[in-house]
């Protein structure tokens, strides 16, 4: 020790956790903004799934189940009939309603006759103006009831076509709920379809990189068993959610992450609803 110099150990010990620590800091950014520029060749990797996109299909009346064309497994083209309900019931209602309309049609030429007669009386005041106003009175509502009856009648006529069950999308039975002879109610499901155009994969985008992705932006979709598809986002949603626990990612579970929407340009039967995938955002470091 030099004479009338005394040197602090304590001190001397802060400064030199305080050079280390500066130097772990350093070397800790260093190694960041290497890896940051490293990832910029890669693309953004997201981890989701293929969306389960189901479609129950019901009559919207109820009757007794006739036929059922199809079981599970099998093929549905979009506008197919694939069940039928007993027709009866309905042709008969369609055939009152018609004789309804035709009585009311016959109903009104009475009445609109009579009211000619009785408008030439008045006109010569040979009617008191009662009767003239009972007969146009009766006039009008006999109209109504014609009225009345055509809508009944197209009624019965959609109800008729609505006895046979029509798919609105292709795609394949999952389930086949009931099976003929069943009575079922309006609404009751009789087939369970998974849809399969368009073909959606659900993913998820940490906040810090919710900057460099867009609509329309191109992503390759990879399968587990090597399969890739080409595809674009069609979705960004604008609410933060926790990350579902069905979606594995490299950051912790816990964290917020947006939902987005992948639409596959060229699926198969390859990309299977629920199964796991890898999106790649090509492109996401040339903003």
């Amino acid at each position: 020790m030099i004479e009338g110099i005394r040197v602090n150990p304590m001190k001397t010990k802060v400064s030199i956790l305080v050079l280390l620590l500066g130097l772990a800091a350093a070397g800790f950014l260093a190694r960041n903004r290497h890896a940051q520029e490293a990832g910029k060749d890669r693309p953004l990797i997201l981890y989701g799934n293929v969306d389960i996109r189901e479609l129950t299909l019901a009559f919207r009346l109820p009757g007794r189940l006739e036929a059922m064309s199809l079981e599970e497994g099998d093929r549905v083209v979009a506008g197919e009939a694939i069940a039928s309900l007993d027709r009866k019931p309905f042709q008969d209602e369609l055939a009152v309603r018609e004789a309804q309309l035709r009585e009311a049609e016959a109903a009104l030429v009475n009445a609109e006759k009579r009211f000619e007669r009785l408008d030439a009386l008045l006109r010569n005041r040979s009617v008191s103006q009662s009767d003239y106003d009972d007969a146009l009175a009766a006039r009008d509502e006999v109209r109504a009831k014609v009225d009345t009856a055509r809508a009944l009648l197209d009624q019965s006529r959609t109800d008729l076509a609505d006895s046979v069950l029509v798919s609105p999308s292709g795609g394949t039975v999952l389930t086949r709920v009931c099976e003929p002879g069943a009575i079922v109610a309006a609404g009751q499901t009789v087939y369970s379809v998974s849809l399969d155009r368009p073909v959606w994969v659900r993913a998820y985008v940490e906040e810090p990189w919710l900057g460099l992705i867009h609509g329309g932006q191109e992503v390759l979709v990879r399968t587990d068993s090597g399969s890739q598809y080409r595809g674009q986002i069609g979705f960004i949603s604008p609410r933060a959610e926790f990350t579902p626990k069905t979606v594995e990612t490299q950051s912790l579970r816990t964290s917020l992450v947006y939902r987005l929407r992948v639409v596959v340009d060229n699926p198969d039967q390859g990309l299977r609803q629920g199964m796991p995938v890898t999106a790649e955002i090509l492109g996401a470091w040339d903003r």
